[in-house]
Order: C-alpha cells, then structure tokens, then sequence
C-alpha cells in the first residue's frame, strides 16, 4: 500500500524527486505502523534492523527535508496540501496533522481555563465523607484526583490496575452531582469498546451502592455506558453526527481505557465537547497504545508524574483537601500537570505480590528484576517456564489446557459455564505463526476434542467461546465481547449464543452474530479492558518487534491471581527493554 501511495504521489508531484517518492511511501508506512508521522531524523523507527541497508542510503535528514520543501505536494503547518513537514523535520498524512492540532489546541485551551470555584465548603465536606481528611503528610492521591476533576474542565487519571481510579471516578461524580443541587447534570459515560463499556458500568453499579450516599444523590449516578463511536454518532459516511457545530449535550464526559483511544477518535472526542463541558480520561499510560496512530493517552500524560503542581492548585488541594503536594515552576507545564494525576498505590495486589511486583520491574525496564521474580520458588502467584519445541507444544499444553477449560465445559448452567470460563485466559503477542492466536485456538480445540469434550465438526458447537470483533449496535454487541455457544433449552436445545451483559444472560442465533472469532486464545491487545483470575501468556521462539515492555506489562495485569508466562529467557529480555515508540508531535505541543 505505501508503495502505491508513493506512486501516487509521484504521479502528482510537478517535479517529483526520488526524495519525494521515499518520504511518501515512509510516511505511508509509519501510518500503517501507528505512528502520527514520519519523523525524518529518525526513519529506523519505521525501517526494522534487517533494513540496514536500506536505512544507510537514506539522505541526510536536512537534504531530505530542503529537498522536500521544494515541493509543491508539501507544505509547512497550516498549508492545505497532502503532506506537511513541520520544523523539527516531522512529516505528516495531512489528515492526521490536523488531527494532531485540533487535540493539542483543544487539550491546551482546557488546561489554561480559570479553575471553577464550586462550593468549596460544600467540596470540603463531600471530600472528607468520601475519602476522609488529609493528614497534611502524605497526600491521598485519590482524593487529590478528585479535587482536581472538581476544579478543571480537564482531568487524567492514570494507574495500573487496582488503584482506584474508576472507584474515584464514582466519588467524584457523586460530589459534581452534590455540586449541582437540584439542577439536572447531563453525564455521559463511555470507552472504546463495548467490553470496556460494560466493565465500566457494572464497576460504577457496584462502587455506587456501596458509597455513603443520599438516595438521591446515588439515583442520579449514571450506570449506563456507551462505546465512543455510538457517543459521537456513527454515521454511514466519515465523521460523526457531534462535532464542533453539533456538540454533545453532556456536561461532563467520562472515558474508561483511554489508552485504547487512537489520535483522531479522541481528536473527534475533544472537537464534540461543548466548550465548557468537563472531560474526565481514565486509563493506564503504560499499557499497550491504540491499534491505530498515536499513543495519546501517553502523551497527554507527557512528563507528569506528580511531582510537582502550579501554587494556585497546591494552595487549593491544602485548603480543601488537607493534602500537601509539591509545587512546581509556574507556565504552560504546570497548568497542564494539574490536570494529570498519576495513582499509584494498588488495593488489588499486596505489597509483596508477585504481580504487582513484576508488573513494577518490567514497567521500570528491570530486566535483572523481572527474570529474578520469573525465577522465584517463593512467589506462589508468579510462575515461568522454557518453551518447548513447537512439534511438542500440543503435550506440553494439554495437562494446562485440560484443567483451565474442563470445568466450563462440564457446567451443566450457561451462566456458570461463561463464569468459569472467564476466570482464565490464554494469551498470545502474535496472532499468526505456530505461536499466534490462530494456531493456538486450533490447538486447544484439538486438545479438548481427544478428550470428548468439544466436537467441533463446524464452526458452531457447544463450548465454543466467540470473541466479537465487529459493533452490531442493532443487537447490542460489540467489539470485545465474549460469549459461548451453548444448548439453549427454551429452543429444543438448539445451539444459541450466549453472553452476559450487565449481569443478564442475552442469547443470539449464531447465524446473527457480527464479525467474531473463537477466543480460547486471544492476543494481548484484544486482552486489554478484561481481568481473569489466571493468566497464561505464550511468546514465540523468534524475535518481534510487537514484544515490547507494555505488551508483557499489559499481559501480567491482566491477572488478579496468578500470571504464567512461558517463552525464553532472550526473548523476556528483549521485550522488557523494547519500548513501543510511536511518532508523535503531540506530546511536544502539550509539554515543550
């Protein structure tokens, strides 16, 4: 595709170089990859190692650069042209330029908004009720999330699993609501896929009943979230139904798993607010970034880390939640940060988990560390083991297969059969090879076939899980749900889809369903968004460029009990110290 574009491109151009040629059909590649843009000081990001050779020819970054301005299909920004190439020689798809700019000037014009003063003695005494009273020692970074989302039209809330953030996103819904007496507040809450969504809305239904709350104030707490895409209004054409000259009529918008959120559905998020609606992202910086171009999430995160605040929130934070946090240099970077909180503190995982502590190691890029704890006898939640040879894995997985998916199989309830299915989870980094996603799925219907437990004579047979790939929001099914085809006995015993959904059993003709696919196996990224008790994550015997540390960080996290990993001792190396790097002008335009 690239080399057409780049063909294209020339076929347009005046006068088109070989500079021209290249740069087009780079810049095409870096797209496909995920990046925003190509930047031209440093093209190995696009080319892999074994292009050396190709990576060596390239001109020099200013040549390349002069050669191009000269050309009539590139412009500098502003310029409506198919490529742009700003100053700091990053060369853009126009369409994702534009994009790029439209979130940065948004993000940037929300951050300097005055802060709103609510009530304060009202917020002093709903912070206190729902987080108790700083200690004026160590800060309490829920509730100076919460003091934060209260005060700016922007807030981010960033941290690993079990920190806290959509049981603070509750407190702090509560305490808007409280704020807005008895003036209705239009809430929207959502993610970017229908799995998130759910998870979001059953997490907020749980957290809520359990909050020291007026009936009324917890009647008015929205339990019901949308994916972005039916938010904003999917329409047959490209765009979508709120924009700029449509805006959303929610005064504040909640998003779950924004790390998920690629450049231009959260370009199109920010260009549908209305201009003083509160924005609220939730996610985790460190996991795996979108599928498509960006990792925005992290790059509106840049730099913060909680280390420092401009006065005027420090001074706010100490008079209404009692804590104490460190002020930074004043300017464009701290306004920002005090829109940034990074939780930190897991209630999930103890201190000495083996999770929570492999999770930190890899996070951090510890190699040493995170092979020590792989290695560790001790560690009854952690557990890693030399591949065997690809001819062998079918033996070396049945004993695991065997016990992971027999009880599902044997539940004599569908309700029970998808819980007990859900507790574990075996994931893949790749989804095709002997080690991907597709393999392993017909490995595990062979394993369980020998064994009488599945007859998969079709693609339709009892048990067989189904991972939804496409959005039906005729049906209500979306991208990343799970369900099972099972014996439905109000229809004779015929086969029916199964998924639960907000703690009720939905069933569907198979012939009905959208795209989907079976999901014994599933690769990392469709992981991301769902817990299960037990992990099993699978790396290949040959090296990727898709092993990368927030791959193996976003797998361990997957698991709330126990994490096995097998794969080989050079390939965990070189994925804990493998960033994913994603071309970006985004993060400079927000930080400097």
């Amino acid at each position: 595709m690239s080399r057409h574009f780049a063909r294209f491109m020339a076929g347009l151009a005046e006068q088109a170089g070989p500079e021209l040629e290249l740069a087009a059909a780079l810049v095409s590649q870096a797209a496909e990859q995920g990046h925003v843009c190509l930047d031209l000081r440093a093209p190995q990001t696009v080319l892999s190692p074994e292009h050396a050779a190709e990576l060596a020819a390239l001109p020099e970054p200013e040549a390349w650069s002069a050669a191009l301005r000269g050309c009539s299909l590139v412009g500098c920004p502003g310029v409506h042209v198919p490529l742009i190439l700003d100053e700091q020689g990053r060369l853009y798809l126009y369409r994702l330029w534009q994009h790029e700019q439209t979130l940065a000037a948004e993000i940037r014009r929300r951050a300097c908004l005055p802060a709103i003063i609510p009530d304060r003695a009202l917020l002093r005494d709903g912070l206190t009720r729902l987080f108790g009273r700083g200690d004026g020692i160590r800060p309490d970074w829920q509730r100076v999330a919460a003091v934060a989302a209260l005060l700016h039209p922007l807030c981010v809330i960033s941290g690993g699993p079990g920190t806290g953030k959509t049981s603070t996103v509750v407190k702090i819904l509560a305490l808007l609501i409280e704020q807005a007496a008895d003036r209705p507040l239009r809430i929207a809450l959502a993610a970017p896929t229908g799995k998130a969504a759910a998870r979001l809305a059953e997490a907020i239904r749980q957290t809520r009943d359990g909050l020291s709350l007026s009936d009324e104030v917890r009647r008015r707490i929205p339990d019901e979230a949308l994916t972005l895409h039916r938010l904003l209004g999917r329409m047959r054409q490209p765009g979508f139904r709120h924009h700029r000259g449509n805006p959303l009529a929610a005064e504040v918008v909640i998003v779950d798993e924004a790390s998920m959120v690629d450049l231009p559905l959260m370009a199109a998020l920010l260009d549908a607010l209305a201009p003083e609606a509160r924005l609220i992202l939730l996610g985790d910086r460190d996991q795996l970034a979108s599928v498509e171009a960006g990792a925005v999430l992290g790059d509106i995160c840049g730099p913060a880390n909680g280390e420092g605040f401009s006065a005027p929130f420090t001074a706010a934070v100490a008079e209404l939640s009692g804590d104490l946090v460190p002020q930074a240099v004043s300017g464009q970077e701290a306004l920002l940060a005090d829109s940034i909180m990074v939780l930190r503190q897991s209630y999930r995982f103890a201190a000495d988990s083996g999770i929570g502590r492999l999770a930190r190691a890899i996070n951090q890029g510890d190699c040493v560390q995170s092979l020590a704890l792989l290695s560790d006898p001790g560690l009854a939640d952690v557990a890693w083991r030399l591949p065997p040879l690809a001819e062998t894995l079918d033996a070396a997985l049945e004993p695991v297969l065997l016990a992971a998916f027999t009880p599902y199989l044997q539940a004599t309830e569908v309700a029970e059969a998808l819980v007990r299915f859900d507790s574990f989870r075996l994931l893949c980094a790749l989804r095709r090879g002997p080690w991907g996603v597709e393999s392993l799925n017909r490995l595990v219907e062979r394993v369980l076939a020998r064994r009488g437990l599945l007859t998969p004579k079709t693609s339709f047979y009892r048990g067989r899980p189904i991972l939804i790939t496409g959005n039906d929001y005729r049906l209500g099914l979306f991208n990343g749900d799970i369900g099972l085809l099972w014996p439905d006995p109000e229809s004779a015993g015929a086969l029916r889809a199964f998924f639960l959904q907000g703690g009720n059993l939905r069933k569907f003709v198979p012939s009905r369903l959208p795209a989907h696919e079976t999901a014994f196996a599933m690769t990392v990224h469709k992981s991301q968004g769902s817990e299960f008790d037990q992990v099993l994550l699978l790396l290949p015997d040959s090296d990727s460029a898709l092993l990368t540390r927030e791959l193996l960080y976003t797998a361990v996290t997957r698991a709330r009990q126990a994490v096995t990993l097998w794969g080989g001792e050079e390939r965990i190396a070189q994925a804990v110290q493998r960033r994913v790097v994603r071309s970006s002008g985004l993060r400079d335009a927000l930080w400097g």
